[in-house]
């Protein structure tokens, strides 16, 4: 199948630019490969160590070379409600090795955060910088050469990202993601906006706000709106990582846990122990981080991936840059609508067709690269069904619905949304920027207003309570960079800035901070690069300049004379607060080290 002319010239020139890198990553990854199992090679001390937990059988096995050993990367932990059904996924694992004669072992855990709990307190202040954090933890996990392929439990904003990046720095070992699945429906999302909004106002109490957030965040599962968790997801879908059909059923279902065993018994078939060898390096191609691109623009997806998928490419010798992810949303269709970019939710997204219907339309229009390998065995057309279980309670696929079953939520390519992705980089005279305008309103795409400069989040609280916006505003909140205080999230200030918009005045936010997948209705100059802690000319902005956000022609400016604004000093902010407590000491070398949001804010290599 042919791929769109425009998706074949930006894949083109990606795989151009990344030439040398990836080739060396290639290369690295085949002379790992030829190596064989590592097991064959440790000593018998060493040996003994790896598998002395073990039972009879399992230690009789892995003392030979020919029985695979499935190595278990878990983020598991009980606190979060997308992570909390992975505590019994190793046993499920290890039984369904079993019945192919092999063994699983828990390699390593991963620490997994929820933005969730610590939007707008200091603990977001490590969120960005645990993506790095998990990566090492597993490559930790992994660095005891007992596997042959290995199986990674993590869902939410970080965590597979991380790890995707640790299964690529062994990517001569076959990787497949296991989802754990959305928690069920709970009140509508405009129902908890609408409280959120009022309880900033002042017209609803504590109580009240939390029996709102409680009915939408009910059970376990993944937040069913589609922010970073559910983004990435389908990345590990429409890049071949998972099984087809896996990413959003439900927790606590027996097609969730039959797709668990089926995921484990796949990784085990694909090593290169057998004839089906399929390592994550190769998986994971110039064409794969593309469809995962367009997934993210046909679904209205996180805006924290314009990070995470140039970290992620990055680690498989992939250069991707913010020009690439924006010329991709140009071409791509919006075929969903779900929050915040509608009113349904992931479940309902599923429930219309999911995943199966979406890739295939986009497949059958040429916008998406067939030939790809994938842990499923085949090119990505296997992707275009939806998993059902059989009598016996084995997985099962058939074709995804000729016809969506809602569409408001999820569109055919000839009804399109919009005729976007809805993402856009901005540039001009004070940096660049993403700006996500799915879920904005067409009249606010483009903003003019005056700024009001702010170096904290509590500093504009304090002015929206002090009542001093009585206008057209433009908030630059900045010093909230990765090499400030790890660029945490804003979502503290959504209410405040949607109700000054809802009084009638142009309102955008301008910051070096994230806003990430669940931005809403408000435009948002997010990631602004280069930051203030690094110089950025966006620390010359004072109150009262006039500023542009232009997601029409992609124009980010300040209308400062350009020798006067050059001339001026650059602002300064005494971030020692942000450098102790709450762990943040220990994230100094990240702070120091770490790059610059287009380079995908890591510290791996800068």
């Amino acid at each position: 199948m042919t791929v769109h002319a425009r998706i074949g010239e930006i894949t083109e020139r990606i795989a151009k630019r990344s030439h040398d890198t990836r080739s060396a990553y290639l290369d690295r990854l085949h002379a790992a490969a030829e190596q064989g199992p590592k097991r064959s090679r440790l000593s018998c001390g060493n040996l003994a160590h790896g598998f002395a937990a073990c039972g009879v059988s399992d230690k009789a096995a892995l003392a030979g070379d020919v029985v695979p050993n499935l190595g278990i990367i878990t983020a598991y932990n009980d606190m979060l409600s997308a992570h909390q059904p992975y505590e019994h996924f190793p046993d499920i694992i290890r039984q369904a090795a079993h019945e192919v004669n092999a063994v699983a072992q828990v390699a390593g855990g991963v620490p997994a955060m929820c933005d969730g709990v610590t939007q707008g307190q200091e603990g977001m202040e490590l969120s960005l910088f645990s993506r790095d954090v998990i990566a090492m933890s597993a490559a930790v996990g992994l660095s005891h050469q007992m596997f042959d392929a290995a199986v990674y439990l993590g869902i939410c904003d970080k965590i597979v990202p991380g790890l995707v990046i640790s299964a690529l720095s062994f990517g001569h070992l076959p990787a497949i993601f296991i989802p754990a699945g959305p928690m069920t429906t709970g009140i509508s999302n405009d129902e908890k906006a609408k409280t959120r909004q009022l309880f900033a106002e002042g017209k609803v109490g504590r109580d009240e706000l939390l029996a709102s957030e409680s009915k939408s965040y009910h059970g376990p599962g993944t937040c069913t709106f589609y922010g970073t968790a559910n983004s990435n997801q389908m990345l590990m879908e429409i890049m071949g990582l998972h099984m087809p059909g896996a990413s959003f059923v439900n927790p606590g279902t027996p097609l969730r846990e039959a797709l668990t065993r089926e995921a484990a018994k796949r990784a085990l078939a694909i090593t290169a122990l057998g004839n089906e060898f399929t390592p994550a390096g190769e998986v994971i191609s110039e064409k794969a981080i593309v469809n995962g691109v367009i997934g993210l623009h046909a679904t209205g997806g996180s805006t924290n991936h314009t990070m995470h998928l140039v970290a992620m490419a990055n680690a498989a010798g992939i250069k991707l840059t913010w020009d690439d992810i924006s010329d991709l949303s140009d071409v791509t269709p919006l075929l969903a609508r779900v929050y915040p970019n509608g009113k349904a939710d992931v479940n309902h997204f599923q429930a219309a067709g999911g995943l199966g219907f979406m890739i295939r339309e986009l497949l059958s229009e040429g916008y998406l690269h067939q030939d790809v390998k994938t842990v499923y065995g085949t090119d990505l057309s296997g992707y275009t069904v939806e998993a059902k279980l059989d009598e016996e309670g084995n997985v099962v696929r058939e074709a995804a619905p000729a016809v969506s079953g809602d569409e408001n939520v999820l569109a055919p390519f000839n009804k399109a949304f919009q005729p976007t992705g809805g993402l856009q980089v901005l540039s001009g005279n004070f940096g660049k920027a993403v700006i996500k305008t799915s879920a904005v309103a067409k009249e606010r795409h483009i903003i003019k207003a005056p700024a009001r400069v702010f170096h904290t989040q509590e500093e504009f609280l304090a002015a929206f309570a002090n009542k001093e916006f009585t206008g057209d505003v433009a908030a630059v909140v900045r010093f909230m960079g990765p090499k400030a205080c790890g660029m945490p999230e804003l979502h503290k200030l959504t209410p405040s800035l949607g109700i000054l918009q809802d009084r009638g005045h142009q309102v955008a936010l301008i910051t070096d901070g994230r806003m990430s997948g669940a931005s809403g209705k408000v435009p948002a100059a997010i990631h602004v690069t280069p930051e203030a802690a690094d110089g950025g000319p966006i620390a010359k902005i004072r109150d009262g300049d006039m500023i542009v956000v232009d997601a029409t022609t992609g124009e980010l400016k300040v209308l400062v004379e350009e020798a006067e604004f050059n001339a001026r000093e650059l602002a300064t902010q005494d971030l020692s607060g942000h450098q102790f407590g709450i762990g943040r000491d220990l994230f100094a070398a990240f702070r120091a080290n770490v790059g610059a949001a287009d380079a995908g804010a890591h510290v791996f290599g800068n």
